[in-house]
This record gives C-alpha cells, sequence and structure tokens, in this order.
C-alpha cells in the first residue's frame, strides 16, 4: 500500500541522519569517541577496538547493548562519554521547524540514543519545541530498535495508534517492526554505509532520497486532499 499521510495523525521520526543531513559527519565524532571508550576499557588498540565496536552494533543493535552484555558498563557513563561532541557542524533550521509544525498530529523522537544528547542535537537544530514527546534507549530498557519491544514498549507508553502513525527512519532494518505492528514507513535512503542493511522492501511504504523535499511532498498531499489545517 503506498504512502498515505492523510491517515496519520503520530508522526514518528528517528534522530541522527534523518532530522540532520549525513554530510555534518556528527556520527563520525561518536564513532571516534566509542573507539576511545573501548581502548580504554578493554587496554586494546584502536583496529581492535574497531572490530569489537563493530561486531557488538551488529550482534546487538547498538555498541552500548553489546557492552553491557559482555562487559557490564554503565550505561550513562558511556552514553556521556560517546556524546561529549563538538555541535557546530549543526545549524539552526528555521524552515524545517515551519513544515513539521504544519503537519497535523503528534511528532515524536525515536532514537537509540539518550534523551539528552538527542535535547543537544535538537537545541542545535532549533528544534527543541518541534517535538511532543520522545522514545530513548533509558526508556526502551537498553533494548535498541529494531527489537520489537522497543516498539511496543513506545507505543503503550505514549498511546500511539499504530494504524494512524509513520515512523521514519535512514535505518531500512529498523523500519520492519514498525511495519509489522501496523505503522506506514518511510526509508530516508541518504546512501550511507549502513542504511541498506538487512532491507525488507515489504518493510517499507515509501524510499524518499531527501528529508526536506519528502515533508514537502507530504505536506502538498494534504493541502491536496483538504487535509492540511
Amino acid at each position: 500500500m503506498p504512502f498515505d499521510p492523510s491517515r496519520v495523525d503520530c508522526w514518528i521520526f528517528d534522530l541522527d541522519n534523518t532530522l540532520y543531513p549525513p554530510s555534518t559527519r556528527l556520527f563520525d565524532q561518536i564513532d571516534q569517541r566509542m573507539g576511545e571508550y573501548i581502548q580504554n576499557l578493554l587496554g586494546c588498540d584502536p583496529v581492535e577496538a574497531r572490530r569489537v565496536q563493530k561486531l557488538y552494533f551488529h550482534d546487538h543493535g547498538t555498541t552500548l547493548s553489546g557492552l553491557m552484555h559482555y562487559h557490564a558498563i554503565d550505561p550513562y557513563e558511556f552514553l556521556g562519554f560517546v556524546h561529549d561532541i563538538d555541535m557546530a557542524p549543526l545549524g539552526a533550521a528555521p524552515r524545517l521547524a515551519g513544515r513539521l509544525a504544519a503537519l497535523p498530529g503528534r511528532k515524536l523522537v525515536f532514537t537509540n540514543g539518550d534523551d539528552a544528547y538527542a535535547a543537544r542535537v535538537l537545541g542545535a537544530l532549533g528544534l527543541a519545541d518541534s517535538f511532543d514527546g520522545m522514545w530513548d534507549i533509558h526508556a526502551m530498557n537498553y533494548r535498541p530498535k529494531p527489537e520489537i519491544s522497543a516498539y511496543s514498549s513506545m507505543i503503550e507508553a505514549l498511546a500511539i495508534t499504530p494504524e494512524t502513525a509513520v515512523f521514519v527512519e535512514d535505518m531500512a532494518q529498523n523500519l520492519a517492526p514498525a511495519k509489522a505492528l501496523g505503522m506506514q514507513t518511510i526509508w530516508l535512503d541518504l546512501a550511507t554505509d549502513w542504511g541498506d542493511r538487512a532491507k525488507d522492501d515489504a518493510a517499507i511504504d515509501l524510499v524518499a532520497g531527501d528529508f526536506v523535499q519528502w515533508l514537502d511532498y507530504t505536506l502538498a498531499s494534504l493541502a491536496d486532499q483538504g487535509t492540511l489545517g
């Protein structure tokens, strides 16, 4: 079924490389900090730290989950360390804020990061007041997307009706659980290294190559259907 924005009353957005473009290379800074954390934790060299980091990411959904599983680390300490980065690559996006404000219904952030980091990102983008709620890694009880519990717990806690929700995400593998639970799904195909990993075409209602252009398309469709206030 093609994407139908008129059915949506809850807009759920991933954070990293979704609300801002990969060209900011913000995650490169986080990636480097993760490597430094693992080197310090295990006393290993950068090559081994990189291997461990990516192994845990692929096997557990996030590097954090793997580290908690094998090394019982403190998630708050880890997240504070790896998210201690420079937000200067991000700039205020008033036009994006305007588009988000024009969407009818609730707007939520659904991120494998933590709320403190997400708040810094949204603040740097000028989007601090653009969302009605957030579901982060702490709320997920450290079982990240694409773990089905991350989605089902959010649906229950935030009183979301999946059939009238849409999830927008740059990591294709994170869309399948949302689709299975009844949401519409949008994949932002941004040609990143891991964006198409474990992609399931049947779990994707629409592929978009640019977030702002997709918002423009969506708002125009709602206007044409007479459902935009």
